[in-house]
């Protein structure tokens, strides 16, 4: 089992077959992997909301946002080489992204209302809500057997999910020399269209995120890969609600 997001990989479950039979308070369970990702997301809103207000009072540097970026980034890569801390960078990892996504939601909240007015007030809003839909409904569809995840899908999803961080490592290159990459930021049709397709790229992730705990789960794996499942998910949600927002707001300036 695999999965293209980068913190779930069938590596992890090597040799975890041996401890069948061990006690549910040792081993990860589906719930445990829950009530994590629910923590998770509690300390993610609780650091995003701090941050949407001092960024909208002009209180919060840039230095902290580009900072808690960062953070995030390297907690991120530390817990994918080292799940065995999971119970301890997740949360932070959490924290950081909060800092991050409140700020970034306000600079995007800011600039539609300073361009069109209380008009397009709420879109922060509206792209929690949307990531929050997306995911129920794709567990939903998991859940279900509606879709299943089969080593097609799977493979599929990966080489997509592979060729379109290898688009946005180009992208950032070429910005570096000046060079603009209309598909990431345009609000053209053809931008717009793009920005749908990675939203959808981004739901399909989701079910290989869920195959993986429920994977993790059968397979008995140790107790802190409740935490690493739900970091996993942890990422998979802070790219869908970074692309739900950016869809918006292309949505937003089509209009011009």
């Amino acid at each position: 089992m695999s999965s293209s997001n980068p913190a779930f990989s069938q590596d992890m479950f090597a040799g975890y077959d041996q401890v069948y039979g061990a006690p549910r308070s040792m081993v990860t369970t589906v719930q445990g992997t829950v009530s994590k990702t629910f923590l998770l997301l509690a300390i993610l809103s609780a650091t995003a909301l701090w941050s949407w207000n001092a960024a909208g009072s002009g209180q919060l540097a840039g230095a902290v946002v580009g900072g808690s970026a960062l953070a995030g980034f390297i907690v991120g890569m530390v817990t994918i080489f080292k799940p065995t801390l999971a119970p301890w960078t997740a949360p932070i990892y959490a924290a950081m992204e909060g800092v991050f996504l409140g700020a970034v939601s306000q600079a995007v909240e800011m600039g539609l209302r300073m361009k069109y007015g209380n008009a397009y007030q709420g879109v922060a809003l509206q792209a929690v809500s949307l990531t929050a839909g997306t995911t129920l409904v794709m567990l939903f569809l998991y859940a279900s057997g509606t879709v299943r995840v089969t080593d097609k899908l799977r493979s599929g999803v990966i080489m997509a999910t592979g060729a379109l961080m290898l688009f946005y490592v180009a992208t950032m290159l070429l910005r570096l020399f000046g060079v603009q990459m209309p598909l990431v930021w345009s609000a053209t049709p053809l931008g717009i269209g793009f920005s749908v397709l990675v939203v959808g790229l981004a739901a399909f992730n989701l079910l290989l995120d869920f195959d993986f705990i429920e994977e993790a789960a059968r397979r008995e794996a140790p107790k802190y890969m409740e935490w690493y499942g739900a970091f996993g998910l942890m990422v998979t949600l802070v790219w869908l609600y970074l692309e739900i927002l950016r869809l918006l707001s292309k949505l937003a300036n089509s209009r011009d």
